[in-house]
């Protein structure tokens, strides 16, 4: 785990249609960056309504695709070509609309099972740390990626296994809150009405799987309107 401060920040936007377009700008001041520095750009994806959008905004954009290089924060433990599955969301959005070299996608495998999969993927982020961006949502009950409260996973693992979760399906695997802080950037993404409860215990310091994310450098926790406890 980042034992650093980083720089953190709260902002509030007026609809989720803003913090798509607010997110879709910051990944690419992210990607130029990370590419003039060192010629490589590695992002996490998170799933869900409003990364869905951000994805369709990256389809249209022009940028050095041949040096992105994409991995996941969880996955449902389904069936490869499975609609509910977060990489077949980022392909038919995004990935197969661009120029991008396929092994430059690093999806987990886990339609092999959950414990399968972590340990294969723990093998294939464990030399691509730190990430330049790691994007993350968080649910009504203040779980993200597939980090759900009341679960406990071995604090020294890359990736965790994930058995029971809340809700379907059960098993999942999911990058630890070490690995998901290992990035100079993470930006958190918060919309709906449903979520301003968990956001305002957050606040107030209740220990939610959101609370164990940290950064390198910079944490933006992105709200709209209806998130904001305020």
């Amino acid at each position: 785990m980042n034992n650093s401060s980083p720089k953190k920040q709260w902002l509030v936007e007026t609809d989720s249609s803003v913090v798509a377009q607010k997110s879709f700008q910051m990944i690419l001041d992210a990607a130029k960056k990370a590419l003039q520095e060192k010629g490589i750009f590695r992002i996490v994806l998170a799933g869900g309504t409003t990364p869905e959008r951000i994805y369709r905004m990256l389809a249209e954009a022009r940028c050095d695709w041949q040096n992105w290089e994409i991995f996941l924060g969880d996955e449902r433990c389904l069936p490869e070509t499975s609609a509910e599955r977060n990489s077949q969301m980022a392909m038919q959005t995004w990935l197969d609309h661009i120029d991008i070299p396929a092994t430059n996608i690093h999806f987990m495998p886990s339609e092999l099972g959950a414990e399968t999969a972590a340990t294969s993927y723990a093998e294939t982020i464990k030399n691509k740390m730190p990430f330049d961006m790691v994007l993350l949502g968080m649910g009504e009950d203040g779980h993200t990626a597939s980090l759900f409260p009341g679960h406990e996973h071995d604090e020294t693992e890359l990736v965790h296994a994930v058995h029971n979760a809340p809700k379907p399906p059960a098993d999942r695997v999911s990058l630890s809150a070490s690995s998901l802080s290992n990035s100079e950037q993470v930006l958190i993404i918060i919309t709906g009405a449903g979520k301003r409860e968990s956001v305002k215990a957050w606040n107030q310091g209740e220990s939610l799987p959101i609370a164990s994310i940290s950064a390198i450098d910079t944490l933006t926790v992105m709200l709209d309107s209806d998130a904001s406890p305020e």
